[in-house]
Protein backbone atom coordinates (compact mmCIF):
# COMPACT_ATOMS: atom_id res chain seq x y z
CA UNK A 1 0.00 0.00 0.00
CA UNK A 2 1.46 3.42 -0.76
CA UNK A 3 2.59 6.06 1.87
CA UNK A 4 -0.27 8.15 0.43
CA UNK A 5 -2.89 5.93 0.64
CA UNK A 6 -1.90 5.35 4.07
CA UNK A 7 -2.49 8.79 4.84
CA UNK A 8 -5.94 8.39 3.65
CA UNK A 9 -6.70 5.65 6.13
CA UNK A 10 -4.80 7.46 9.00
CA UNK A 11 -7.19 10.29 8.25
CA UNK A 12 -10.65 7.95 8.29
CA UNK A 13 -9.24 6.41 11.59
CA UNK A 14 -8.38 9.33 13.57
CA UNK A 15 -11.82 10.18 13.20
CA UNK A 16 -13.07 8.37 16.08
CA UNK A 17 -10.82 10.43 18.21
CA UNK A 18 -11.61 13.39 17.55
CA UNK A 19 -15.47 12.61 17.92
CA UNK A 20 -13.80 11.35 21.08
CA UNK A 21 -12.70 14.45 22.61
CA UNK A 22 -15.32 16.62 20.85
CA UNK A 23 -17.84 14.84 23.44
CA UNK A 24 -15.59 14.93 26.74
CA UNK A 25 -15.55 17.61 29.07
CA UNK A 26 -11.81 17.04 29.98
CA UNK A 27 -10.10 20.61 30.06
CA UNK A 28 -7.74 19.66 27.40
CA UNK A 29 -10.38 18.05 25.04
CA UNK A 30 -11.18 20.81 22.98
CA UNK A 31 -7.80 21.33 22.38
CA UNK A 32 -6.90 17.33 21.73
CA UNK A 33 -10.06 17.70 19.21
CA UNK A 34 -8.58 20.66 17.52
CA UNK A 35 -5.18 18.81 17.11
CA UNK A 36 -6.50 15.65 15.55
CA UNK A 37 -8.87 17.50 13.37
CA UNK A 38 -5.78 20.19 11.95
CA UNK A 39 -3.61 16.61 11.88
CA UNK A 40 -6.13 14.71 10.03
CA UNK A 41 -6.81 17.82 7.33
CA UNK A 42 -2.94 18.00 6.69
CA UNK A 43 -3.09 14.60 5.37
CA UNK A 44 -5.28 15.12 3.25
CA UNK A 45 -2.89 17.96 1.61
CA UNK A 46 0.12 15.67 2.31
CA UNK A 47 -1.40 12.52 0.45
CA UNK A 48 -2.52 14.81 -2.51
CA UNK A 49 0.98 16.13 -2.72
CA UNK A 50 2.77 13.08 -2.62
CA UNK A 51 0.36 10.86 -5.47
CA UNK A 52 1.19 13.72 -7.55
CA UNK A 53 5.11 14.28 -7.27
CA UNK A 54 5.50 10.28 -6.79
CA UNK A 55 3.22 9.33 -9.26
CA UNK A 56 1.77 6.89 -6.57
CA UNK A 57 -1.98 8.19 -7.63
CA UNK A 58 -4.37 4.50 -7.38
CA UNK A 59 -8.13 4.04 -8.47
CA UNK A 60 -8.03 4.04 -4.35
CA UNK A 61 -6.46 6.58 -3.43
CA UNK A 62 -9.07 8.37 -5.88
CA UNK A 63 -11.95 7.18 -4.14
CA UNK A 64 -11.06 6.82 -0.51
CA UNK A 65 -9.23 10.18 -0.94
CA UNK A 66 -12.28 12.22 -1.28
CA UNK A 67 -15.08 9.98 0.70
CA UNK A 68 -12.17 10.25 3.97
CA UNK A 69 -12.61 14.33 3.09
CA UNK A 70 -16.25 14.06 3.11
CA UNK A 71 -16.22 11.72 6.21
CA UNK A 72 -14.25 14.07 8.04
CA UNK A 73 -15.74 17.26 7.67
CA UNK A 74 -19.22 15.66 7.89
CA UNK A 75 -18.40 14.44 10.99
CA UNK A 76 -17.39 17.69 12.45
CA UNK A 77 -20.46 19.35 10.95
CA UNK A 78 -22.47 17.17 12.35
CA UNK A 79 -20.71 17.64 15.89
CA UNK A 80 -21.55 21.64 15.72
CA UNK A 81 -24.99 20.80 14.40
CA UNK A 82 -25.52 18.72 18.17
CA UNK A 83 -23.79 21.58 20.07
CA UNK A 84 -26.60 24.19 18.38
CA UNK A 85 -23.12 25.82 16.64
CA UNK A 86 -24.57 25.21 13.09
CA UNK A 87 -27.85 25.30 11.33
CA UNK A 88 -29.54 22.55 9.89
CA UNK A 89 -30.07 24.05 6.50
CA UNK A 90 -26.53 24.48 5.91
CA UNK A 91 -25.34 21.34 7.23
CA UNK A 92 -28.07 19.56 5.30
CA UNK A 93 -27.07 21.18 1.77
CA UNK A 94 -23.50 20.25 2.50
CA UNK A 95 -24.17 16.59 3.01
CA UNK A 96 -26.73 16.36 0.27
CA UNK A 97 -24.43 17.88 -2.14
CA UNK A 98 -21.74 15.33 -1.27
CA UNK A 99 -24.65 12.17 -1.93
CA UNK A 100 -25.22 14.07 -4.86
CA UNK A 101 -21.49 13.86 -6.28
CA UNK A 102 -20.60 10.68 -4.79
CA UNK A 103 -23.68 9.05 -6.66
CA UNK A 104 -21.75 11.19 -9.93
CA UNK A 105 -18.63 9.12 -9.16
CA UNK A 106 -20.34 5.89 -8.89
CA UNK A 107 -22.56 6.73 -12.43
CA UNK A 108 -18.95 7.83 -13.98
CA UNK A 109 -17.59 4.22 -12.71
CA UNK A 110 -20.49 2.31 -14.33
CA UNK A 111 -19.38 3.91 -17.88
CA UNK A 112 -16.20 3.15 -17.03
CA UNK A 113 -14.42 6.57 -16.15
CA UNK A 114 -12.71 7.48 -12.70
CA UNK A 115 -13.42 11.24 -11.77
CA UNK A 116 -10.85 12.71 -10.17
CA UNK A 117 -11.13 15.72 -8.14
CA UNK A 118 -11.74 19.05 -9.76
CA UNK A 119 -10.53 22.48 -8.70
CA UNK A 120 -13.81 23.47 -7.82
CA UNK A 121 -14.02 20.16 -5.15
CA UNK A 122 -10.57 21.36 -3.68
CA UNK A 123 -11.83 24.95 -3.01
CA UNK A 124 -14.99 23.06 -1.18
CA UNK A 125 -12.61 20.90 0.68
CA UNK A 126 -10.31 23.16 1.50
CA UNK A 127 -12.75 25.96 2.64
CA UNK A 128 -14.62 23.15 4.52
CA UNK A 129 -12.07 22.18 6.60
CA UNK A 130 -11.03 25.84 7.16
CA UNK A 131 -14.32 26.66 8.40
CA UNK A 132 -14.16 23.44 10.89
CA UNK A 133 -10.89 25.11 12.23
CA UNK A 134 -12.22 28.27 12.71
CA UNK A 135 -15.47 26.86 14.94
CA UNK A 136 -12.50 24.62 16.67
CA UNK A 137 -10.38 27.24 17.66
CA UNK A 138 -13.32 30.26 18.69
CA UNK A 139 -16.45 28.56 20.31
CA UNK A 140 -18.51 30.86 20.17
CA UNK A 141 -18.90 31.47 23.56
CA UNK A 142 -15.77 32.78 23.92
CA UNK A 143 -16.74 35.96 21.73
CA UNK A 144 -18.99 38.53 21.33
CA UNK A 145 -21.43 38.11 18.78
CA UNK A 146 -19.97 34.52 18.39
CA UNK A 147 -22.96 32.79 16.93
CA UNK A 148 -23.10 35.32 13.90
CA UNK A 149 -20.13 34.28 12.93
CA UNK A 150 -20.33 30.99 13.28
CA UNK A 151 -23.63 31.39 11.04
CA UNK A 152 -21.83 33.19 8.54
CA UNK A 153 -19.14 30.48 7.97
CA UNK A 154 -21.82 27.87 7.90
CA UNK A 155 -23.36 29.78 4.90
CA UNK A 156 -20.35 30.05 3.46
CA UNK A 157 -19.28 26.83 3.61
CA UNK A 158 -22.52 26.04 2.12
CA UNK A 159 -22.19 28.30 -1.04
CA UNK A 160 -19.13 27.07 -1.96
CA UNK A 161 -20.10 23.56 -1.31
CA UNK A 162 -22.81 24.62 -3.38
CA UNK A 163 -21.04 26.12 -6.18
CA UNK A 164 -18.83 23.26 -6.01
CA UNK A 165 -21.44 20.36 -6.58
CA UNK A 166 -23.13 22.78 -9.75
CA UNK A 167 -19.76 22.69 -11.11
CA UNK A 168 -19.10 19.00 -11.09
CA UNK A 169 -23.02 18.10 -12.62
CA UNK A 170 -22.18 20.94 -15.14
CA UNK A 171 -18.82 19.72 -16.41
CA UNK A 172 -19.93 16.14 -16.36
CA UNK A 173 -23.59 16.96 -17.85
CA UNK A 174 -22.61 14.50 -21.27
CA UNK A 175 -21.78 11.78 -19.16
CA UNK A 176 -24.91 12.48 -17.57
CA UNK A 177 -27.09 12.48 -20.45
CA UNK A 178 -25.11 9.35 -22.06
CA UNK A 179 -26.27 7.53 -18.40
CA UNK A 180 -29.70 8.36 -18.73
CA UNK A 181 -30.08 7.26 -22.41
CA UNK A 182 -28.85 3.84 -21.97
CA UNK A 183 -31.09 1.27 -21.14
Amino acid sequence: MTLPNRLTILRIVLIPFFVLFSLTSWAASPYLALLLFVAAALTDKLDGYLARKYQLVTSFGKIMDPLADKLLVGTAYLLFLAQGRMGVVPVLLIIAREYAVSSLRVVAMGEGTLLAAAFSGKVKTAVQLTVAILFLLWPSHWMPGGAVFEAVLSWIAAAVTLWSGIDYFWTNRALIHTSVRKK
